[in-house]
């Protein structure tokens, strides 16, 4: 299903899904203006650590750019350490909730 508000970013190797990101736009807030929420962030066990994580936060980045977003939010349990410790080292910010600015 498309949707111009929503969309599933993928890190392919040849023919391979190697990994993804899937992101939609939430309603316009009247605090923080239009949010991008990263809702999924994957990528296969093999492949981590060798940079297609980054590639795709900041492609999804790139995306709500381009929709002039304010900023990009995610939600990650509390037992996700290794997670919380990529998004971090990506610069976000946050505890349970990880907030990157997004500016054109």
């Amino acid at each position: 299903m498309q949707h111009p508000d929503a969309d599933v970013l993928l890190a392919l190797d040849g023919d391979s899904i190697v990994g993804l990101a899937s992101v939609y736009l939430d309603p316009p807030f009247i605090r923080f203006g239009k949010r991008c929420w990263l809702q999924d962030l994957v990528v296969v066990s093999s492949w981590r650590s060798q940079g297609v994580g980054t590639l795709l936060l900041n492609a999804a980045t790139d995306w709500a750019r381009e929709r002039a977003c304010t900023h990009m939010e995610l939600a990650s349990g509390a037992g996700r350490k290794d997670a919380h410790r990529f998004y971090r080292a990506q610069g976000m910010t946050g505890g349970m909730v990880f907030t990157r600015q997004v500016y054109p």
